[in-house]
């Protein structure tokens, strides 16, 4: 059998996990942990840097009691229909949204029932054959290892392409959601949950902050020569959570450079509604993290706070939200992806929600509303984001509204 990636993945963080340690962080997070590992074709020649198409799928499930299970599933039945396991996730969401012809896209997997799926909450639902299909490979296998109760958290710990997955929209047969059965978090690596944790331990020794941070709609900023364009919604989702939270929201001119590096530190819970570029600074041949987040510039700065300033700050928030465009793709590393999340975890945050895709204004604006008003009657944030998810689902059937975010970190 072949070393858990768990214990063997190279890490910049720390050095490899015994199972033991494992076990302990299973432990520790009162959660199931769900690693991924994906095996390439070694007999697939290939041209240049292209990389080898999937040939299996290895997944080891870490339960709180420390019991440990492995499954491989053979991804080679994608082949015959021309189809690798990266294509599948990018198809599964491009069939997120309403005009596409997800059997045209899709020929591998089955049809679509040819009436909606309706489920016992009587929510007439659009059966996503991708999604269903990824159901079968990432989560049926594992099935019955995964815990009963909703409550109960699942961590996944992704590679590659499936960080890209909305875990949440993945759909059994019978068109359930993976988020109706599940409270779900992600992790880009073993050694970020136990750091993340190490973290939350921390925090709870110091005194909380009082304060909180929310921005949205900067006036934005140039990049190159380009101007990034206004996103009056996320204005008023500010608005809507600085009332909320009893605080004020920086908006337009306020929101600048200076006065939110200025205001980071002192703040317990951070909102940034806006603009996220993610591959900020590879193009320009910078190392260290790529990404950027959309401020108001000012006399000193250019109005683009990078991943690499971020990681310098020394934070003491215990949630940073960014409910912007694309948050969370960040390069695709084997460790996990590195990119805005990962840029706040380093800098102290324990806990960071962000998006997978380009989300609609006006559905992330209630699912953010629903999310901190979860909050404030229960402090888990796996639940709480999962509540927000569901209730939004009422008002937004489609997955492409309510699925986008993910918790990375502590639920605490």
């Amino acid at each position: 059998s072949r070393p858990s990636p768990l214990a063997s993945r190279p890490s910049p963080l720390a050095s490899p996990f015994t199972i033991a340690q494992i076990k302990a962080v299973a432990r520790q997070q009162n959660a199931t942990l769900v690693e991924y590992a994906i095996v390439p074709d070694d007999d697939f020649k290939f041209r240049g840097k292209q990389r080898a198409r999937e040939s299996e799928l290895l997944i080891w499930v870490v339960q709180p009691s420390g019991q440990v299970a492995f499954r491989r599933v053979d991804l080679k039945p994608l082949w015959q229909k021309n189809l690798s396991l990266t294509q599948l996730v990018s198809i599964s969401r491009q069939c997120l949204y309403p005009a596409a012809n997800c059997n045209q896209l899709l020929t591998a997997t089955q049809k679509p029932p040819s009436q909606p799926v309706a489920i016992a909450a009587s929510v007439s639902r659009r059966a996503n054959p991708a999604m269903q299909r990824l159901h079968q490979l990432l989560i049926q296998p594992i099935a019955d290892l995964l815990p009963k109760q909703p409550d109960a958290r699942i961590v996944f710990i992704p590679q590659e392409s499936l960080f890209l997955v909305p875990f949440p929209a993945l759909q059994a047969a019978d068109g359930t959601y993976l988020i109706e059965q599940h409270t779900l978090l992600t992790a880009p690596a073993i050694h970020v949950l136990d750091l993340t944790h190490k973290q939350r331990l921390a925090q709870q020794k110091g005194q909380a902050l009082p304060r909180s941070l929310i921005v949205g709609n900067p006036t934005m900023p140039m990049v190159g020569t380009e101007a990034l364009s206004p996103l009056p919604s996320s204005g008023e989702e500010a608005q809507q959570i600085a009332e909320l939270l009893k605080t004020k929201a920086l908006i337009g001119n306020q929101a600048t450079e200076r006065q939110v590096v200025q205001d980071l530190p002192q703040a317990q819970r951070v909102h940034l509604a806006t603009h996220g570029l993610l591959e900020y600074g590879q193009d320009l041949g910078d190392v260290g993290i790529p990404g950027a987040i959309a401020l108001a510039s000012d006399s000193a700065n250019d109005g683009l706070l990078t991943s690499n300033e971020i990681v310098d700050l020394r934070l003491k928030a215990d949630l940073v939200v960014l409910s912007a465009c694309d948050t969370g793709r960040g390069r695709i590393t084997g460790d996990g992806v590195v990119g805005l999340s990962r840029a706040f975890i380093s800098a102290g945050v324990p806990s960071v929600v962000v998006s997978l895709w380009a989300v609609s204004d006006a559905s992330t604006a209630q699912l953010m509303v629903s999310f901190y008003q979860a909050l404030q009657r229960q402090p888990n944030k796996a639940k709480a984001l999962r509540q927000a998810m569901l209730e939004t689902m009422k008002t937004y059937p489609r997955p492409l509204d309510w699925a986008a975010f993910t918790l990375i970190g502590e639920a605490e």
